[in-house]
Order: C-alpha cells, then structure tokens, then sequence
C-alpha cells in the first residue's frame, strides 16, 4: 500500500480531457507562481504526463510536480490483469497517484460527498486529470537525500498545495478538485468558500484534506470516521456511538476537533484511557487502538465510543471479525 516516499502529499482535478500543459502554465504565471522547469511526458501516462515544476522548499530540493493526464483517474488502481493495469498497479504502489491514495477511493468519495451533494455524480463523465505530487528527491544525485527533510512539516505543504488548487480552479476543461488521500471532492465555489471561510477564523481548512464519513454500522450502532489524516501524519479517527444517543452533526464536529487535538499532542494514546465525548467534559467516552479501520481503506486508527455502549461496541466488533472470516 502506499505510504508517504518518493511523493509525500498528491492532490488531483479531474478534468475533460481537453487541458493542456500550456493551460496550466498559463494559470499558474497568472497567480505569480514561479515555473522551475517543465518535461515531457514519461512514457507511460501512471508514471507523468507532461509536466511543470514548481518551487516549494529548494534549499531541501522540495518542488511540487505538476503534471496533465488525458485519460480518466484509475479507480481501480490496476485491479484488473492487463499490460495496462499492471503498469497502473506498479505507478499507484510507488505512489504516483498520492501517497494514500486506495483503489475505489473516487467513488467513496462520491459516496461520502455531503459537503458538496452535486460532488456523488461528479467527474461521472470526467476524461483527464491535473495531479498535483510534493517531493523532496526528484533529480536528486546525491544519496543521502532525505525523502523527509529536517523540519519537515506536512502542514505547511497542504498549504502550498490549496494556493496551488485554487490557482488551477481557472484552467480551462477542470471539473472539480479530488484528494485521492482524503476522498474528498469539491467544486471551485465550495473550494474556494471553504479555504477563505477557514483563512478568515484562523482554521486549519481539514475539510478540504480530510473526509468524514457516515455509515449504518449495527440496527443500534452508527460509525462516523474521518479519512486522510495521514496526510498530516496523524491516525484517522473512528466513533461509534448508539443511534439514539448522539446527532451525526455533533460527532462530525467531535471527529474534526479530535483531529486538531492529535495534532497537538506530544504521545501516542493508548487503549483504555477515557476522553471527553462530543461536547462534554466529562471523559464519559474510551480510546481502543485497534489494528486496522473497520472501513475501506486499510488504515491505523484511533476509535471511541461512549463507556456506556461499551458492550454493544464489542459485540458488533465481535460479529464483524466473524462476517471477515
């Protein structure tokens, strides 16, 4: 599965296939973006298209690969056997397509789009792709490059990469924004409302990076998590909670702010230890670190839950590994 290497964040727009390289120079020289240098395509369309590199970070050889694809984004991430999907598996295993990036992720992303309800039919009838791909050790010669360099901060690159989203947002043939990473789709007005809105209360904006999702999990048991915090090198986030105890919205706003308390936090938690639920004080709910999400993608997780559901949390936990095997 991937992880962050070669490539440590990636953001995709989908597009009608009609965007070319020239477009894209174009809107980045608009919105004062130096241009390092530009390439031609690989070879092999998994691998890059034709391509712009933008500065980030040169003093650690950190640049932002742009590059245009004239093909649909590959859901499936090679999962069928053919020359073509194996050179797509061998591309989304080294992380071409985002260092989280998991087979399916666009249409959970549909799935999951409640902040945008247009974005569940979105890129339905896309044809190309801009991919957006931070790295530290392109063209780099010497061997003791670091894939991660000193004072390295994830933060800062998402940043970077939504001022560059948001210049993009003006080429010609772009549908809409796609974080392969997070599972998240938007629009350039939902980008753009959500960037200044979060710009403007002094908000790191997780809704543009990060997902969080809604499932039936039990006839008595809703499970909301979050997707994507890898990206800031964080676990994602599991709640599970009874159906009559908690609104969805609270628990939404909870999965956000667990987010920023992780972010924030100097240890790794520990199963067992007890946490305040959404909007209380009281550390009326508990940590389990389990080994892998209860949800697609395969990710570690920090899951919670009421202490008083705690024996309706473990018998559906029970019930699941039995349906898994």
């Amino acid at each position: 599965m991937p992880h962050k290497g070669q490539f440590t964040q990636g953001f995709a727009l989908l597009t009608n296939g009609q965007t070319t390289i020239e477009d894209i120079r174009q809107a980045l020289s608009d919105a004062d973006f130096e241009i390092a240098r530009e390439g031609p395509t690989s070879g092999n369309w998994q691998f890059g298209g034709d391509a712009l590199l933008i500065p980030f970070r040169p003093e650690v050889n950190g640049y932002l690969l742009v590059d245009v694809v004239d093909q649909p984004w590959p859901d499936s991430m090679g999962g069928k056997d053919t020359e073509s999907d194996a050179m797509t598996l061998g591309a989304w295993s080294m992380g071409f397509f985002g260092p989280f990036a998991y087979p399916g992720g666009l249409e959970r992303a549909r799935q999951h789009s409640w902040a945008w309800a247009e974005g569940r039919q979105a890129g339905l009838n896309h044809h190309g792709f801009i991919r957006l791909k931070m790295s530290y050790i392109l063209g780099a010669g010497d061997k003791d490059v670091k894939v991660l360099p000193k004072e390295y901060d994830p933060l800062e690159e998402l940043m970077f990469l939504s001022q560059v989203t948001l210049a993009l947002f003006e080429t010609p043939g772009v549908l809409c924004y796609f974080n392969p990473s997070g599972e998240v789709l938007r629009d350039a007005a939902g980008f753009r409302a959500a960037w200044e809105a979060c710009r403007a209360q002094k908000k790191v904006p997780l809704p543009l990076w990060v997902n969080v999702r809604f499932f039936n999990l039990t006839e008595s048991l809703f499970l909301m998590d979050t997707v994507g915090n890898g990206q800031l090198d964080l676990q994602d986030v599991e709640a599970l909670f009874p159906k009559s105890s908690h609104d969805p919205g609270d628990v939404d706003f909870y999965l956000r702010n667990i987010t920023h308390y992780l972010q924030k936090l100097r240890r790794g938690l520990k199963s067992g230890e007890s946490i305040d639920g959404p909007g209380e004080n009281n550390a009326s709910w508990t940590i389990d670190i389990p080994q892998d999400s209860i949800a697609t993608p395969p990710r570690g997780v920090v899951r919670l839950f009421p202490k008083s559901a705690g024996d309706v949390v473990e018998a559906a936990m029970e019930q699941l590994s039995k349906l898994a095997k």
